[in-house]
């Protein structure tokens, strides 16, 4: 019995005689002694393991956490800042502690394992409480914020906007840049440009006032493009200097410029003895180039160019046109607008669309057939040109010729034609001599409406207009703004305007 092991059981002591029955589970070979020390190291690895389990110590930690805000708001605090690295809460270490059950719920492990990094911007960024909400909006959707809006900012926004009185500068006259029509601007998108060019005297500043914001039955000093004086025409001199701005609260803007190609300009630069630039050689060289430059920036940065004409027809203002074509700077179109006036391709290249206005008409222009001889001039002049000068406007689409079909002007491009500014008393004086006293009274034959029912048709057509994407980017008003100065800058540095004037010398 003694050579078994089990007839001593003195040899045993109570606690290790308690250590044996909890042995007595496993399964084991016979005789084998289960009090030794063996045993002891055999299983301190499942000790450790089930120690492992339940520490006391992490639970500690964490206490700080879930006392600094609610479970809910805590989590969705986690959620919404914590992937970004924004720091949220104020004290850096109960951050850290957010940052890393933030880790542990679905964050990727590099966020979470910058804790030296992070606590230091969080010390050197401390805010009060508000600034920190404020980023917590800041990161929310769209629908958290809008109920937020401060109602004073809400009222700003519905204020219309002011209303201008009259022009401003946007080039001088020693051509340079002004900036003061930038308090006139707004950052929203629905806008037209519109700009013109013509010889002096040709009623350049008349028509813009017209359809921008009087009436011909106004006095021509109010107009907000000044027109020539009395005394300027007597002098032979002209009114406008530069580029002149004039925004409706249609968000139209209009832009007035100086005579093209001006005889009184060349006057002036000769009379007075005006220093030319360093690159120019001759005043008249200067003066085209003046002109140029500013056709060249009308065709980049308006959605739609008048040109307006006196008599019909001056070859030297098409010549001039496609001049100012050619050396018009590059720039992207948008997508969706690919197509040119004359159905060819204009790759990238941003053409705006061009009005021939015939002003001053008289009432043989107003002739059907000499109407159709004058589209079809126009048409094979502008041939080659990838301005949009047709497809836009027409005047048989204004009910002036109610009897002629729409297809009657085959080649028809884009022209309106305006006839004679008359008072009151000057179309009453018109029943022709020799007449009897009864008809003297009643107005003469016109051939056409009348000048205010004109230019009432012509606004429509003008307002109608298409308005393509100037760029590659969609231009708010005060974008367009900075856009156009980049642009005249680009054309008083242009090396093309620059070749071509040392050609011209």
């Amino acid at each position: 019995m003694s050579e078994s092991g089990h007839s001593q059981p003195g040899m045993y002591c109570p606690g290790r005689r308690r250590r044996r029955r909890r042995g007595e589970r496993d399964v084991g070979p016979p005789g084998q002694n289960l009090s030794g020390p063996s045993r002891d190291r055999e299983y301190q690895p499942r000790e450790r393991r089930d120690g492992s389990e339940e520490p006391p110590g992490p639970l500690i930690q964490k206490t700080p956490i879930i006392l600094a805000k609610p479970p809910a708001e805590r989590a969705k605090t986690t959620q919404n800042v914590a992937p970004s690295g924004a720091p949220v809460l104020e004290k850096p270490i109960m951050l850290m502690k957010a940052r890393d059950d933030g880790a542990k719920a679905g964050t990727p492990p590099e966020a979470a394992a910058q804790p030296p990094g992070a606590s230091k911007i969080e010390r050197e960024g401390q805010r009060p409480t508000q600034p920190v909400y404020q980023i917590q909006n800041r990161g929310m959707g769209s629908s958290a914020t809008s109920s937020a809006v401060d109602p004073l900012v809400g009222q700003a926004k519905l204020i219309p906007p002011e209303k201008m009185k009259h022009s401003i500068k946007l080039v001088d006259e020693q051509m340079n840049w002004c900036d003061n029509a930038m308090e006139y601007l707004r950052d929203q998108t629905d806008m037209l440009v519109v700009g013109v060019i013509g010889l002096q005297g040709s009623g350049k500043s008349t028509i813009m006032s017209l359809l921008s914001a009087n009436t011909p039955e106004e006095d021509p000093r109010a107009y907000v493009f000044r027109a020539q004086t009395q005394e300027v025409k007597e002098r032979g001199g002209n009114q406008s200097t530069g580029v002149d701005f004039f925004i409706t609260q249609e968000r139209v803007i209009f832009l007035d410029t100086q005579p093209i190609l001006s005889p009184s300009i060349l006057d002036h630069l000769i009379n007075n003895d005006r220093k030319l630039p360093p690159e120019y050689d001759l005043p008249h060289t200067y003066v085209e180039m003046q002109s140029l430059q500013i056709a060249a920036f009308l065709f980049t940065v308006c959605h739609v160019v008048i040109v307006v004409q006196d008599w019909f027809a001056d070859i030297n203002i098409y010549r001039f046109l496609q001049t100012a074509e050619m050396l018009k700077p590059s720039t992207p179109s948008a997508s969706h607008d690919s197509s040119g006036s004359s159905g060819k391709e204009d790759g990238a290249e941003y053409y705006p669309h061009i009005v021939f206005l015939q002003n001053k008409a008289r009432r043989d222009d107003f002739c059907p057939k000499n109407m159709k001889d004058m589209h079809m001039m126009v048409d094979k002049l502008m041939t080659h040109s990838h301005l949009k000068y047709k497809g836009t406007l027409s005047m048989l689409d204004c009910n002036i010729f109610p009897g002629l079909r729409s297809d009657y002007f085959e080649n028809e491009v884009n022209m309106f034609l305006l006839p004679v500014q008359e008072t009151e008393e000057d179309s009453l004086n018109k029943a022709g001599p020799g007449a009897y006293p009864l008809f003297s009274l009643l107005p003469g034959y016109r051939g056409h409406p009348t000048f205010s029912s004109m230019v009432s048709k012509l606004r429509g057509q003008i307002l109608a207009m298409p308005r393509c994407q100037l760029s590659h980017t969609i231009l708010t008003e005060k974008n367009w703004f900075h856009y156009a100065a980049r642009i005249w800058d680009g054309v008083k540095k242009s090396s093309a305007l620059s070749e071509y004037s040392r050609l011209l010398s």
